[in-house]
């Protein structure tokens, strides 16, 4: 396994982070245990997890993923091995059952406070080691989006530094350990940046966006940050939901995977375009007889703005698949023919 600095941290955190958002609900508890020894031994020390998680978000599964990490390290007794990121929620619509409804969340201290002392509590552990802002409070192009909209009427968000302050509270309680942001712009960004700098709060180490070979929207801008400012881009979905290992190819529909289970959800990966581009990087990584998946992985490890690259499986098969991209580079011949499908047709899936 490969390690890199998170941010200005002292931490080395594993190239590859083990994603967990499908546990409660794809997947069992027993499997997710499986997962994450399994994960230990080949020297993934980074987890990545959220609040809200397990995904399709609801009612009966809100919390159900760190209640299955915090089983794990209660039953392991090894919290000490693993480097744990989690997430509070945002403004969104539809997830009336987290403190109070949607209309009520945000980064005020309340909500905060609510949200790490519920998070410790299922996790089982007194610290999380980095804390993560899921979305930003306000209106932001997400999931599906490209173009930002102003609306002049958007108002209604915390300033940004009364949340780092906030956020400084926990770190000051040893809740928490360091600090992240997650589908973040640059302006965003900078702004948590420069208030941290300027008011002596705590600086945010990374940013959590999604990165894949059909999504490259980061390289536009956020990549210049991330390398400048040291706050490394810990990537999501770099498989695409899955669709880049090649399994929906031809209109197949895997029985539990995810666009099986819920076919109208996360539409941005299903285009034609995408279709079009995931059918030519697929051929592409079978040329080279590279696994789809593992090919798709490798490009996204490498990256030179990238901390940690947060992979996710429902299947030991597919969790060894992508943990094996980390043994794989890339030659420049590749990269050459990866650069030409992108340019033919940049981002098909944003």
């Amino acid at each position: 396994m490969k390690y890199r600095k998170l941010g200005t941290t002292e931490l080395k955190v594993s190239v590859i982070c083990l994603g967990t958002m499908t546990w409660g609900e794809q997947n069992s508890e027993k499997e997710a245990f499986d997962q994450m020894d399994y994960s230990i031994e080949r020297g993934i020390n980074f987890f990545d997890t959220a609040e809200l998680y397990a995904v399709m978000p609801r009612k009966e599964t809100y919390g159900k993923t760190e209640e299955i990490i915090g089983n794990w390290f209660h039953e392991k007794k090894n919290r000490d091995k693993v480097i744990l990121a989690s997430k509070i929620a945002s403004k969104s619509d539809g997830l009336e059952w987290i403190r109070g409804g949607s209309n009520n969340l945000g980064f005020d201290k309340q909500n905060m406070n609510q949200a790490i002392d519920s998070s410790l509590k299922r996790l089982k552990t007194d610290y999380i080691d980095l804390y993560q802002l899921h979305w930003p409070e306000r209106k932001v192009p997400l999931f599906g989006e490209l173009d930002y909209e102003h609306d002049p009427k958007d108002i209604d968000w915390n300033p940004i530094e009364e949340v780092l302050d906030n956020l400084n509270s926990l770190v000051k309680a040893g809740k928490i350990r360091y600090v992240g942001v997650s589908n973040e712009t640059p302006w965003g960004t900078m702004k948590f940046l420069e208030a941290a700098k300027e008011k002596n709060l705590p600086r945010m180490m990374s940013i959590q966006n999604v990165y894949s070979l059909v999504n490259r929207v980061f390289d536009i801008a956020n990549s210049e940050v991330s390398i400048r400012e040291k706050c490394g881009l810990l990537a999501y979905s770099p498989l695409a939901g899955g669709r880049l290992s090649g399994k929906y190819l031809d209109n197949k529909k895997p029985k539990n995977a995810r666009y099986t289970l819920w076919p109208r959800r996360f539409s941005r990966h299903h285009t034609d375009r995408g279709e079009v581009a995931i059918e030519k990087y697929v051929k592409l990584a079978k040329k080279y007889n590279i696994k789809p998946s593992t090919f798709a992985n490798a490009f996204v490890n490498d990256r030179p703005f990238v901390t940690s690259n947060i992979i996710g499986a429902t299947s030991m098969n597919q969790l060894k698949e992508n943990i094996d991209s980390v043994n794989i580079s890339l030659s420049d011949e590749i990269l050459k023919e990866i650069q030409d499908i992108h340019l033919s047709d940049p981002n098909p899936c944003v």
